[in-house]
């Protein structure tokens, strides 16, 4: 079967991406880890497993608690934080115990204690261009409590990032796994970013994604004053090289408005009101993820909307992101209320 990619190539159509052989970086956590190994790139301690009982055998064996990770996509759902056995084996049970005669590779991987970080760099399959780090939540609940999701809000730059932490990661991760990558005879062109741990022990990449991260790319297009497109066609025309990205000054933040239940089941349907009066703040822009207008908007999704505000210092971006917010009602509306809150100490620009 066609690739997206391959499609578009086969119509003369331009397509900005990795070709699907290039996109395994992500889909596969197997292939990703791999290219870890080869590319000496710094991740945690980790097994492949192919069946339920050599995984039980790795858990056992590791130290707890351990990461149980789908091996394929999932949406930011796929991995399992288990402090005890149990929790590891309901987990193996979820992810090995599908209906149908299906082959199951599951990634288990020591846990790392530490925090998040996520810096993309923009590709045409030779030069890349980085952009500033940023911070999603991953977690459902306040207090980074509560069930993985696909990202709950972001905030960029990162106040509290280590000196030193970006040119590390441009050099010993990205330009190192392009490398790694091109020795299969794969040229990867479009969005990567890995997600990064920051641990006592220096960063760690913990995987690999082949696009923008969401809500990263929120605030990102938020701060970015060049024209995506112009990027987007030099990536495509292989001319990156030639361009830079200019930024603008101060902070953003994104908040995603969920439905209830998230992200487990929910309920959908629901109208939407408020998003007018909530973009009448200053430097509030709403993003629609999960929605539909038919005579009046509804939630059709989990993640429903993103609420984005920029301000000089990171407290301004976070009061107008929440003073938004509270302007936009639907039934069954949950958000996280820290979002940023732990980076607020190192803005030395807070008022």
């Amino acid at each position: 079967m066609l690739s997206i990619f391959h499609m578009f190539k086969a119509r003369d159509l331009r397509i900005f991406g990795p070709t699907k052989a290039a996109a395994q970086i992500e889909s596969s956590k197997a292939f990703g880890k791999q290219l870890m190994k080869e590319a000496n790139i710094p991740t945690a301690e980790h097994e492949v497993c192919s069946d339920f009982n050599q995984a039980i055998s790795v858990v056992r064996r590791y130290t707890l608690p351990v990461v149980v990770k789908a091996d394929g996509f999932a949406g930011g759902k796929g991995v399992y934080i288990c402090k005890n056995f149990e929790e590891a084996e309901a987990a193996l049970h979820t992810l090995f115990d599908v209906p149908g005669d299906v082959e199951h590779t599951v990634l288990i991987e020591q846990f790392l204690d530490g925090s998040e970080l996520s810096i993309h760099a923009i590709t045409d399959g030779t030069s890349f261009l980085m952009f500033p780090p940023s911070q999603d939540h991953k977690r459902a609940l306040d207090g980074d409590l509560g069930k993985n999701t696909g990202g709950m809000g972001a905030i960029c730059p990162v106040p509290w990032m280590p000196q030193g932490t970006p040119s590390f990661v441009e050099h010993r991760v990205i330009r190192a796994a392009f490398d790694a990558i091109r020795n299969y005879g794969i040229y990867f062109t479009g969005m990567l970013y890995p997600g990064i741990l920051m641990t006592l022990n220096g960063p760690k990449v913990l995987e690999f994604n082949a696009r923008f991260g969401d809500p990263e790319c929120q605030v990102y297009m938020r701060l970015m004053k060049t024209d995506l497109l112009d990027l987007l066609e030099a990536c495509v025309d292989g001319s990156i090289a030639d361009r830079r990205i200019d930024w603008k000054y101060g902070y953003a933040i994104s908040v995603v408005l969920a439905s209830l239940g998230y992200p487990d089941a929910y309920k959908t349907g629901f109208k939407i009101e408020g998003i007018r009066e909530a973009e009448i703040i200053t430097e509030v822009v709403v993003f629609h993820g999960s929605t539909i207008n038919d005579g009046e908007l509804k939630t059709t999704g989990g993640r429903v909307l993103s609420v984005t505000a920029v301000g000089p210092t990171l407290k301004d971006a976070i009061d107008r992101a929440y003073e938004a917010v509270g302007k936009i009602t639907f039934e069954g509306m949950q958000y996280r209320r820290d979002i940023g809150g732990t980076a607020l100490k190192y803005d030395t620009t807070r008022s």
